[in-house]
């Protein structure tokens, strides 16, 4: 086994192009899913690749580069659109998990309890990949495809999550519910974000994590609440069909339960980006 860690980019790239190394960032995730086995596999670990790790303003949105951190995310001077996305960061196991964990290794590790997925699907996050033949963008939706499934292909690397442009009036909440406060994987979580004009509800997103294989949107309930005051969502709510979602019953809880709990959530985190 080789340990591998690049400065640049481009060394990154070819080590991935030359063999199939395991990519660390941060391993949070991958070195507890090793258990006891020896490693045999080449690692590449992205966390020195300079201009990896920064949170920068761009012309088009936020670029959120794929070695930064969750207390990166925490730290970072973001509009309050990310504040959902800064809430989940808080909820990413222990600061010392947040201080080594990165966003991007949060997505790449395609649990259907990542903490990140909902915020960013509100956020319409695109994620950024490179290979030595270029770059190219998938909408995070289409880049998570199922239960530790990804759309990346031998040779390539995430390089950034890419938000585009938000209104400094956009606001957003994030919900999380677990056996305990800390140290906890989901048994379910919302995320929102929306406008309020004149007391109403504009362009609400609504994603729901650890509710069915890859963390969803509710797209029919963002329509049903346009123009509605946060107070009459609670009874849109009570009849809210959540077909994208597939709870399934496991030992957090069981499929009944995290669809019983939803509505709830789902007000709590209206409440929470309506009114902070």
């Amino acid at each position: 086994m080789t340990y591998l860690a690049p400065t640049t980019l481009n060394e990154a790239l070819a080590a991935l192009s030359a063999g199939a190394p395991s990519v660390i960032a941060g391993g949070t995730d991958w070195y507890p899913a090793q258990g006891t086995r020896p490693v045999k596999r080449d690692l590449l670990d992205v966390t020195r690749i300079e201009g990896l790790r920064a949170i920068t303003r761009t012309n088009s949105g936020w670029r959120i580069g794929a070695a930064s951190t969750w207390s990166d995310i925490i730290r970072a001077d973001l509009p309050r659109a990310f504040d959902g996305l800064k809430a989940a960061a808080r909820e990413v196991g222990s600061v010392q998990i947040q201080n080594a964990g990165t966003i991007v290794g949060n997505l790449c590790n395609a649990s259907p309890a990542a903490d990140g997925v909902p915020p960013l699907l509100c956020l319409d996050a695109q994620v950024e990949i490179g290979s030595i033949f270029g770059i190219r963008t998938v909408p995070l939706e289409e880049f998570i495809m199922g239960v530790r499934q990804i759309d990346l292909a031998q040779g390539e690397l995430v390089t950034a999550i890419l938000i585009p442009k938000t209104t400094d009036t956009r606001r957003s909440g994030f919900v999380k519910l677990g056996a305990r406060k800390y140290l906890v994987i989901s048994i379910a979580m919302v995320a929102v974000t929306c406008e309020i004009e004149n007391g109403v509800l504009r362009k609400a997103r609504i994603a729901v994590g650890a509710c069915s294989p890859v963390a969803q949107r509710l797209h029919a309930l963002e329509a049903a609440l346009e123009g509605k005051s946060p107070e009459a969502a609670a009874p849109l709510l009570q009849i809210a069909e959540f077909s994208p979602l597939a709870p399934i019953d496991d030992v957090r809880g069981s499929g009944v339960y995290r669809l019983d709990v939803l509505r709830a959530l789902i007000s709590r985190a209206l409440t929470e980006a309506a009114y902070g």
